[in-house]
């Protein structure tokens, strides 16, 4: 029995139930997933996380300690010295957009590369 008055939405829905398209779906008659646990504001990222099998998420900003580290091994594979310091003045952009907060992930306590320096153990290297 519908009351006298029944949206168009609600109309649909009750029509869709009588013609039995909402029987048989997958998880019916289960408890809905996490009933019972305490709530976390992050489910929804860490469902998606776990239901994708997504490995390797890392904020911006602590990518950068990865990025430091591998640096020497980044320049390496550039051919001129223009090159490398694209790539130095590059990461120490993005330094200090992490330092301001301004880069996705906790801000970082990390100094900018010297340039020069890296320079001139690329050259020593070729």
């Amino acid at each position: 029995m519908t009351s006298w008055y029944e949206s168009l939405i609600d109309r649909q829905i009750r029509e869709a139930q009588e013609r039995g398209e909402f029987d048989n779906l997958p998880g019916a008659g289960k408890p809905l997933p996490g009933h019972g646990e305490e709530y976390e504001e992050d489910w929804w990222i860490k469902e998606l996380i776990r239901r994708e099998n997504i490995t390797g998420l890392r904020p911006a900003s602590l990518s950068l300690f990865r990025e430091v580290e591998d640096l020497m091994r980044t320049v390496a594979t550039r051919k001129t010295e223009a090159a490398v310091r694209r790539v130095v003045a590059d990461l120490n952009e993005r330094i200090l957009r992490a330092q301001r907060g301004h880069l996705d992930g906790p801000p970082v306590v990390l100094s900018t590369v010297d340039a020069d320096e890296i320079v001139a153990v690329w050259r020593a290297a070729r």
